[in-house]
């Protein structure tokens, strides 16, 4: 047996041990259903209130806002729609332009192109995996400049910098504040892309609040799931009703006519969904302190077999939602890809850098050698609730 080979048999027995209940594959990450999913359905079934309107809907945004501390938590069909609003209600707009990490799931890519935007990609941080203060501010320091009317521009290709897009990658806090700082600084509106981070925190404050806009996912694979499902959340008033407003086909609020006063989008949350998100939300503790307990796990098993992998930063809080494996290059990724799957443990790598897909090749990649180092080296692993 090669060396390589007997690291990875420890590191598939280790996670198999820690998995010993599931017999076949382990998976990646699947959706968990101990509480009130099925009373909450079929009392929405019941009520025939099943569309975008009905009490479920609301109390989710209620008990969102509650959870992550924001004023306001407007619910949408799935997290690229609320990334998509989200920047739409962040005045991104055809020719602008968005700074964001090309290291990370295609929507937020796809999402600056839906407005008819241009993506800027900056690097991250290889400790995070999110965005890299310190390259946005190189980037702006080497391109933007302010207008008379205080807007920042790109001196080279003169579009308005609209809008940051940072990304909490695998649930890690990136370095926010510091973002936060800059975008304030140059006047660039800060929206989170969060989708991966409910119940993550810096410095006490939960991720997704340190801009304008933030973003939650609901998807079948994250933390908690309704099937799809997505959040946008602001503490600015103005700001949710026009979420409210945008996300419900721009529809004037008559007893019959149907009127709509500018493009509006089908994005909002069907209550048959919130039925089942309600009963997940009342249950994210649970999971969250299970994923915790997976991660402790993890690193005492790692730090063991001397396998490094990716860690909360100090003062902030890491839902865990997949936990990261950093191994040696790419050769050595891919041969534990292999290994570890063909063994019957769900492994996966990072995404494939956004800049290399066609739809994104005619963007300017400033800086991108952390998310290269990362992208040849990340392996995810089992961190599903137990």
């Amino acid at each position: 047996m090669s060396q390589n080979t007997a690291r990875y048999e420890n590191i598939v027995n280790g996670i198999r041990q820690h998995y010993s209940h599931i017999e076949g594959t382990i998976p990646l990450h699947v959706p968990v259903f101990r509480g009130n999913e099925k009373q909450y359905l079929n009392d929405t079934i019941d009520s025939t209130f099943v569309s975008s309107v009905g009490a479920y809907v609301n109390e989710v945004e209620r008990k969102l806002a509650e959870i992550t501390g924001a004023k306001y938590a407007i619910a949408t069909g799935n997290g690229t729609l609320a990334l998509h609003a989200a920047l739409v209600l962040a005045g991104v707009t055809y020719g602008t332009e968005v700074i964001t990490q090309s290291l990370s799931f295609v929507a937020t890519g796809n999402s600056i192109l839906y407005c008819g935007a241009v993506p800027v990609f900056v690097d991250v941080d290889k400790d995070t995996g999110g965005l890299s203060p310190d390259s946005l501010n190189r980037f702006l320091q080497e391109f933007g400049e302010k207008t008379a009317d205080g807007k920042c521009r790109n001196k080279k290709t003169g579009r308005i910098i609209q809008a940051c897009v940072p990304m909490h990658t695998f649930g890690l806090v990136c370095r926010i504040e510091a973002i936060a700082a800059l975008c304030q600084e140059w006047n660039i509106t800060l929206v989170e892309d969060s989708a991966e981070s409910i119940g993550s925190y810096a410095h006490g404050k939960h991720s997704g609040r340190f801009g304008a806009l933030g973003v939650l996912s609901f998807n079948g694979n994250k933390t908690i799931t309704c099937g799809g499902g997505g959040a946008i959340l602001t503490d600015r008033e103005d700001i949710a009703k026009h979420a409210k407003h945008i996300t419900t086909t721009a529809k004037v609020p008559h007893a019959w006519e149907f009127f709509h006063d500018e493009v509006g989008y089908n994005y909002r949350l069907p209550n048959l969904n919130a039925a089942l998100l309600l009963a997940q939300l009342e249950q994210l503790n649970t999971f969250l302190e299970d994923k915790a307990e997976t991660a402790a796990y993890y690193t005492q098993l790692f730090s063991d077999l001397q396998v490094d992998m990716m860690k909360p930063l100090p003062n902030t809080i890491a839902n865990h939602w997949l936990n990261a494996l950093l191994m040696h290059d790419r050769d050595d990724r891919d041969a534990f890809l292999k290994y570890s799957n063909d063994h019957g443990v769900m492994t996966r790598p990072a995404w494939t850098l956004m800049e290399k897909m066609p739809a994104f090749a005619h963007c300017f990649v400033f800086e991108n050698t952390n998310a290269q180092w990362l992208e040849d080296r990340i392996v995810n692993i089992p961190s599903g609730v137990r």
